[in-house]
């Protein structure tokens, strides 16, 4: 019996440790083969023993289990480093099959108190990181369509998170950048459906290095052989499931997902119309029917989603 991703290729960005790890893991479980791409460089680790760099390790470790992976150490917000990247898949494993975008960083601050440096580290690695790799990924499965003469197998996972859905307070940037991700993630999906690409993204919670201070005061597991609700293991297999083929007619979609959890997310819908009496609004009109319609609505609701929060299994 096959395996579901046999015979297919893939690149996870950031996936030297925690989530972007965990979804190298399962891809390469489930048959792919795996380019693990990590900014980490060599170096020592916490013993002093050289360390061959958190990519290398990963892929060494699938090797290992019997998998198929190289390496890539490179930076996927260089546009040039991340065409490199997707040559590699395509030079190691003859053709790019799946694209999981994961790789990012945290500068968390209140809007008041943050840095333009802070605003622009974020935004680039996570909103121009996730571009860089689709933009070329893009031009691969454009180019093999037109070659066969019709659709090619692609997938694309992307990274957003709950921040965006809730507006996170002290996130400003992190919010932005995945919020600009799902923008990204459905335009890509009309763009490249008639190639037989998917696009979707993913609202992952889990506890990594990047989340310690984040998730600081949720509960860790309390006895031995307990699994963490945040535990990265949560998430991958939806990573896993919709690279595969039995996930060929979702696209477009955010999902929330952690802690034995997964939630589809509905899109925006209209809640409200107002049409002017005259030719155009003026400003007492839009007082008379904005203000009253608000008025009776709950104190404090906003676009914002919070209450996806509070979502847990069970």
């Amino acid at each position: 019996m096959s395996l579901p991703l046999e015979g297919l290729s893939a690149i996870v960005t950031g996936a030297g440790r925690g989530l972007g790890r965990a979804e190298a893991l399962v891809l390469a479980g489930l048959g792919a083969s795996v380019v693990v791409n990590d900014f980490g460089q060599p170096g020592r680790d916490g013993s002093g023993a050289a360390s061959a760099g958190p990519a290398e390790e990963v892929a060494a470790e699938i090797r290992a289990a019997g998998g198929t992976a190289v390496a890539h150490r490179g930076d996927v917000a260089d546009r040039e480093q991340a065409g490199e990247l997707v040559a590699l898949a395509i030079s190691a494993f003859g053709k790019l099959d799946v694209l999981v975008n994961n790789a990012g960083i945290l500068r968390d601050r209140m809007i008041f108190s943050m840095s333009e440096e802070e605003w622009d580290t974020v935004i680039r690695v996570h909103l121009k990181g996730h571009f860089n790799t689709t933009h070329f990924a893009a031009v691969h499965w454009r180019e093999r369509s037109k070659a066969a003469g019709g659709p090619v197998y692609g997938r694309i996972v992307n990274t957003s998170s709950e921040a965006f859905l809730a507006g996170s307070a002290g996130q400003p940037n992190y919010a932005a950048a995945k919020g600009g991700i799902v923008g990204l993630t459905t335009s890509t999906a009309m763009a490249l459906g008639k190639y037989g690409v998917t696009a979707n993204a993913i609202c992952p919670r889990a506890r990594t290095r990047m989340t310690e201070d984040v998730f600081a005061g949720f509960a860790e597991p309390s006895g031995p052989g307990e699994m963490d609700a945040l535990a990265p293991e949560h998430v991958s297999p939806l990573v896993g499931y919709l690279a595969s083929p039995a996930a060929g007619r979702i696209n477009g979609q955010l999902l929330v997902v952690h802690g034995g959890m997964v939630a589809v997310m509905e899109r925006p819908r209209v809640a409200a119309k107002f049409d002017t009496s005259k030719e155009a609004f003026s400003y007492e009109e839009l007082d008379d029917v904005l203000s009253g319609y608000f008025g009776g609505r709950p104190e404090g609701e906003s676009f914002g989603a919070a209450e996806v929060l509070g979502l847990k299994r069970g």
